[in-house]
């Protein structure tokens, strides 16, 4: 507690350097990390009711999400190649 009343009164904090707007709570940056980790606990969550309600064993969940995975890969691949050729046209 003192450590932090003295930086306050000394005046440490005016010789820190702000934080980058990368790294700013509402930046691009930091937005598309919590959008990722809203991801992953959305497949946790989903990966426990294909478990824990359906009954399906685990490694089956994987490969649903593996699967997923791949048939994503491949629509954001088709849809790149495609927009690709439009532009190139």
């Amino acid at each position: 507690k003192t450590d932090f009343i003295n930086f306050i009164s000394d005046q440490e904090w005016k010789s820190i350097e702000p934080v980058s707007s990368w790294f700013g709570p509402s930046s691009f940056l930091m937005s598309s990390v919590s959008a990722l980790f809203q991801l992953s606990m959305w497949i946790r969550h989903c990966h426990g009711y294909l478990t824990e309600n359906v009954g399906i064993p685990v490694w089956a969940s994987y490969a649903v999400f593996a699967l997923a995975t791949l048939f994503s890969g491949l629509i954001l691949g088709l849809v790149s190649a495609a927009l690709e050729a439009l532009v190139t046209t």
